[in-house]
């Protein structure tokens, strides 16, 4: 079976996204979001478990939200309010449930990107 992992990185403080709130959702047909899993990254910027793993493994849109304002906040960083970036929500594909999908997240108080990684 295939799983689901995450990884943040601060490009803007150089180092691991610490202690960023993450939550995973399955977008159906009609577009409805429900709520698979929350979850929050450790001191290397991951989570300690695959975000999807398992049965729940299957074909789908999914969407992965990362708190980044609230991160930035408690960093003691000045946003502006509203915050340019305060929750990032991707929204990527699964296609094969065999396989291992690793979704990076790079992220600065004002820009983001991501990939599929390995």
């Amino acid at each position: 079976m295939g799983y689901l992992t995450t990884h943040v990185l601060d490009s803007a403080h150089g180092c691991p996204g610490e202690n960023i709130p993450v939550s995973l959702y399955r977008i159906g047909s009609d577009q409805s979001r429900e709520l698979i899993k929350q979850t929050v990254t450790n001191d290397d910027g991951r989570c300690d478990q695959p975000v999807l793993a398992a049965e729940d493994f299957v074909k789908g849109v999914y969407e992965l939200q990362f708190s980044v304002g609230a991160y930035y906040r408690a960093r003691g960083v000045e946003l502006p309010e509203p915050a340019f970036l305060d929750e990032v929500v991707l929204r990527f594909g699964i296609a094969d449930e065999e396989e291992h999908y690793h979704v990076p997240l790079l992220i600065s108080p004002y820009s983001y990107s991501t990939y599929r990684g390995s």
